[in-house]
């Protein structure tokens, strides 16, 4: 049985007394306050999370650039140096290996950062395709922690506590800075649906980055309003809306895939032979209940599909879900049900375009 592994950041978090869970392998902090609180702050001001668990792996080398494309679903190519991509790995029958996001440093390297419980599985996945190409895979998870601040006053909030002026820097984009003697890494993404930023640095200026922060009065949150936001925001969580069994264009990732370009990737081929039976979908309760991930959807008498992943919205009050479901059953306003324990709740699909509909 393996050790269960800490976070640099992980006495902070006891100190603060946060409740604690196994996520990944890793010791990770669920909540501070509450999830609602949490989640909140990052909707309407600005939050902090310890995501110092996620790995990052570089690939560099003078085949770096035709490698990531071919292993990469989205085009990175025409990325610009600076640019960051969005995209999957793919096993050769069209399932996702992990989800992950591509940085071009420059034409001839690449990090990737990529889901905490995958980091393995990833790193051999790109070491087994890589034997045709001029390339050198490092897996740096050990040498990165991270955080992320999340919410629309995030900018200001880094101006003030850092004396960092990020205005310039774009959606998907990233620089390099040296921040009291050490690199920081520092990209416009985020994971909740809200502007923010994601710091990368050594153990020693994340803690510090992290304690300046918490003394500015930015609010810790844990990994239950991460998931709670980043569904509202309709982004995949692995292992629910995309995993070993799910194509990209079932979980609805098509723009994430270059399947109508002339580069070629791991995975195309299946992708581009194979009808998309089942689709994931948005999905609404009739009445206040929760549609948890698992349970099953029915039209009629007839199962179709279940719950990916399921909340009564902390930000619309409406229970709400992303659900695989099979086709035809996918159309917008097909009246279905789910069963609940013993009981059937009926409901209807919609969009995923939740945040719309907040309050």
């Amino acid at each position: 049985m393996s050790e269960v592994k800490k976070t640099p950041l992980h006495q902070a978090h006891l100190n603060l007394k946060a409740k604690m869970v196994e996520f990944a392998g890793f010791d990770m902090p669920i909540s501070y306050t509450s999830i609602k609180e949490e989640h909140e702050a990052v909707r309407n001001n600005v939050g902090m999370f310890d995501v110092s668990h996620m790995g990052e792996i570089l690939c560099e080398g003078k085949d770096a650039e035709k490698f990531v494309e071919y292993m990469f679903t989205n085009d990175v190519q025409s990325l610009m140096v600076g640019q960051i991509a969005y995209g999957m790995l793919l096993y050769p029958q069209g399932t996702v290996v992990d989800d992950l996001l591509v940085y071009k440093i420059s034409k001839e390297r690449f990090f990737l950062v990529v889901n905490a419980s995958n980091i393995d599985k990833d790193y051999q996945h790109l070491i087994q395709y890589s034997k045709d190409f001029d390339v050198l895979i490092t897996n740096l998870s050990e040498v990165y922690a991270e955080i992320a601040v999340q919410g629309p006053k995030t900018e200001n909030t880094i101006k003030t506590l850092l004396d960092i002026d990020l205005s310039g820097l774009e959606f998907f984009h990233f620089i390099q800075v040296k921040y009291h003697d050490h690199n920081l890494l520092i990209s416009r993404t985020g994971y909740t649906g809200e502007d923010g930023f994601e710091i990368y640095g050594d153990s020693v200026i994340i803690q510090k980055l992290w304690d300046t922060f918490i003394e500015g009065g930015i609010m810790p949150c844990g990994l239950g309003c991460r998931d709670t936001l980043r569904f509202e925001a309709n982004l995949p969580l692995y292992g629910h809306e995309i995993s070993q069994d799910i194509t990209p264009l079932e979980a609805g990732l098509k723009y994430f895939v270059k399947i109508d370009s002339h580069l070629d990737f791991l995975g195309k081929e299946y992708l581009m032979n194979h009808d998309v039976k089942r689709r994931v979908v948005g999905l609404e309760l009739d009445q206040k209940s929760i549609p948890r991930e698992g349970y099953k959807v029915y039209k009629d008498d007839e199962e179709i599909g279940y719950i990916t992943t399921g909340y009564l919205s902390i930000s619309t009050g409406k229970p709400i879900a992303l659900a695989m479901v099979n086709r035809p059953h996918t159309k917008q306003g097909t009246k279905v049900s789910v069963q609940i324990r013993n009981k059937m709740f009926t409901g209807f699909i919609r969009d995923k375009k939740f945040l719309k509909d907040r309050k």
